[in-house]
């Protein structure tokens, strides 16, 4: 009997290096979720092996160890900064395909990552100030912010403007850091909306004023790294799911 030729395409065996990249990337996404949740000092190697549901040697594979991890942990959340659109100013996008409640449920988690993430950061922070060579690096992180600020600043540099981009920058980025280490405190309430209007003041005074009560007017919103995570938690859920 002729055996009858299959009609559905052949699956496509991926390569060694797109399994290695697929396995890297689960990685990543496992470790935001266990430095998130036990720290830098608190989260082993073997412990994000197992969130990603690999063995330990897989991440010994791919990196040298646990601070090249968190570096790379870094590098994965600045790459949104790389890009010559990005816009500190985009107001965050929502999920049309999200219930009220799960919706409500993912702002929740995002936020609970970020402040653990947040606070795994200053562990690492602490750490690196310390080493030559961890520092280097951590600074290398640091310019991407700062390049990024950079960018928005001479693309929006108002008439008269006499500080340098740069410095505008640096101010820039100073307000985005501490706003977020003044929402990690808990004391003092902090909110994307308030923080989008500090970077417009220090973009353009003389409108900033305007352009703020109108943002007001449409509520608070959450900090930027609230709507990535949220949007991380949605892909990982659509992929899993």
């Amino acid at each position: 009997m002729d055996r009858r030729p299959s009609t559905s395409a052949p699956r496509a065996r991926q390569s060694r290096a797109e399994r290695k990249q697929e396995t890297r990337e689960a990685l990543l996404v496992a470790a935001i979720a266990t430095f998130a949740r036990d720290g830098y000092h608190g989260a082993s190697l073997e412990g994000i092996a197992n969130e990603a549901g690999f063995s330990k040697g897989a991440v010994y594979s791919n990196f040298d160890g646990k601070a090249e991890l968190f570096l790379a942990v870094m590098d994965y959340n600045l790459q949104i900064l790389r890009g010559e659109d990005w816009d500190p100013f985009a107001a965050p996008e929502t999920s049309e395909t999200c219930t009220p409640d799960s919706g409500a449920t993912r702002n929740d988690d995002a936020a609970h990552m970020v402040r653990g993430f947040g606070l795994a950061t200053l562990e690492f922070i602490a750490t690196a100030a310390r080493d030559d060579t961890l520092i280097q690096e951590l600074r290398e992180r640091v310019q991407v912010l700062l390049n990024a600020y950079a960018r928005v600043a001479e693309a929006s540099r108002p008439a008269g403007e006499t500080l340098p981009p740069d410095d505008v920058a640096r101010l820039m980025a100073a307000l985005d850091q501490g706003t977020s280490i003044l929402a990690l405190s808990g004391v003092v309430s902090m909110d994307g909306t308030l923080l989008r209007t500090g970077l417009r003041r220090l973009l353009d005074p003389a409108n900033a004023a305007e352009e703020s009560s109108s943002a007001h007017s449409g509520g608070a919103s959450s900090l930027p790294d609230v709507d990535r995570v949220r949007g991380l938690l949605h892909d990982t859920f659509e992929v899993s799911g």
